[in-house]
């Protein structure tokens, strides 16, 4: 008898996003489908460089296709109103650079 659950693959996602120009920059982070329960946990992104490029390195195995997430910041979500962002996947172990400005929607995705 074979399985039909899929094999899931390490996924590691280093975050990183701009935030100059913003006035206040409290409790940063990212909320997406990574995490459990899915949405409801924060991981921070901190700036150890002082340079306003917050970062998180993030890691999870999937199985899934792709990924939605958004940065947030004091407590609230980026990009009200427009959609998720979203990282597509190979089935297989993989490795990305995410780089985006808060509250813009474009992004460089770059798989290593």
């Amino acid at each position: 008898m074979t399985s039909c659950i899929q094999e899931t693959h390490l996924k590691t996602i280093n975050f990183k996003v701009n935030m100059r120009g913003l006035d206040t920059i409290s409790n940063p982070g990212v909320r997406g489908q990574f995490t459990s329960p899915a949405w409801e946990e924060l991981v921070p992104l901190t700036d150890e460089n002082n340079d306003s490029i917050y970062e998180a390195k993030v890691e999870f195995q999937a199985a899934q296709y792709d990924i939605k997430f958004k940065f947030v910041n004091n407590d609230e979500y980026e990009l009200q109103n427009q959609p998720n962002r979203s990282i597509k996947f190979e089935y297989e172990p993989e490795s990305f650079t995410y780089e985006a400005t808060y509250n813009n929607p474009e992004a460089k995705n770059t798989k290593k």
